[in-house]
């Protein structure tokens, strides 16, 4: 059996991964060696390599489950989903103006990361009963107050940029559920016509990203530093980078969240125009590999996990890279498996470890 396994996993999945959280351990050390708050990248590098190799043993126990297990326990995971984003909010620890995290001793969790794939464990369920079913508004009330609850919660936190990821994977997922085209039409017409009530509904620093980010020199030392930084350090870096450890705005910390949230931009500089497009191609080797294991899954539920994962991971790509360029507002995704943070990297590592699971099951093992 295990001789089977081997032979048979999808290795494109496995060397990208290995390849991206590699990239991104050395690019976390590199952007946080000299760091003014004084934590030695050793610290965050460790945490991060501990985490991974956790992660591994995660990636392991799951290839011998059956997936389809997720659906039994679909309706447990959104009740605890429900309830760790309620926790949040009551007992949850406060940062940059924000509350999204949960302090368990030494670690610190980010609920609203796990969710993102709890939900997509849960939507997969919900959305393989209505198969062929979504074509009419009617049948679309259930699925938009089941997946609108969790978005309201991690909205209320608040945190805009992970309620959008919930969307995205939504959208996603509702494209391969059968849902008449006529409806995605009327739908998003009636979107974009909304678009500007929700101006309405955001916090006031979520509207002055949104303003900086269609002009970034209207407040070029308070919200729109970050980009002005980013797009200096990406610059700068031209087609070869300066080198690891060598990057200016990063090393001398111009550069905001470098380790985090504009961990790109740190790659742009020091190993330039090449190594982001690298990443880029790992990347989207990752979610072109999620695609065509969902294309070819034998089965429904399989079908939409994989979509959801593969949703999840090309919205993450795009918003945190664009982001970083300047062609996307700052909202805070992190870009997967290269920003340094325990609970993202769990939840994507998890996600890797069921796209291996439907992709063998594909091939009629049962475990």
């Amino acid at each position: 059996m295990l001789q089977r396994i081997w032979r048979d996993c999808d290795w494109t999945i496995i060397i990208c991964t290995l390849l991206l959280v590699a990239m991104g351990v050395v690019a976390i050390g590199s952007a946080t060696h000299i760091n003014q708050t004084g934590l030695h990248f050793s610290t965050l590098v460790a945490k991060q390599l501990i985490f991974f190799l956790i992660n591994i043993a995660l990636v392991i126990g799951i290839q011998f489950m059956d997936y389809h297990k997720l659906k039994d326990w679909a309706n447990g995971i959104y009740i605890v989903t429900i309830m760790l984003l309620l926790a949040v909010i009551f007992v949850g620890t406060s940062a940059l103006g924000a509350q999204r995290w949960i302090q368990l001793g030494p670690i610190t969790l980010q609920p609203s990361e796990f969710s993102k794939l709890l939900m997509i464990i849960c939507m997969a369920k919900m959305l393989e009963s209505r198969y062929n079913k979504l074509d009419t508004f009617k049948s679309l009330v259930v699925p938009i107050l089941y997946v609108g609850i969790p978005i309201l919660l991690v909205f209320m936190q608040p945190d805009l940029g992970t309620s959008l990821v919930y969307i995205a994977i939504f959208v996603g997922m509702l494209f391969v559920s059968g849902i008449r085209l006529r409806l995605v039409r009327i739908i998003a017409t009636v979107g974009v016509l909304l678009m500007p009530l929700a101006w309405f509904v955001l916090k006031d620093y979520q509207k002055q990203r949104i303003l900086v980010f269609m002009n970034p020199d209207i407040d070029p030392f308070g919200s729109g530093y970050h980009i002005i930084q980013s797009k200096i350090a990406i610059g700068s870096g031209t087609i070869f980078g300066k080198g690891l450890f060598n990057g200016t705005q990063s090393q001398l910390n111009f550069l905001p969240e470098n380790h985090t949230d504009f961990i790109f931009s740190v790659i742009g500089e020091e190993l330039g125009f090449i190594g982001c497009i690298f990443v880029l191609i790992l990347l989207f080797m990752l979610i072109y590999r999620s695609i065509k294991v969902a294309y070819s899954c034998n089965d429904r539920f399989g079908m939409l996990l994989a979509t959801g994962i593969g949703s999840m991971l090309c919205f993450e790509v795009l918003v945190n890279a664009g982001m970083t360029m300047g062609i996307m507002p700052v909202t805070g995704i992190p870009l997967p498996f290269i920003s340094y943070g325990v609970s993202a990297l769990t939840t994507n590592m998890i996600s890797v470890g069921i796209l291996l699971n439907i992709s063998m099951q594909r091939k009629k093992y049962i475990f």
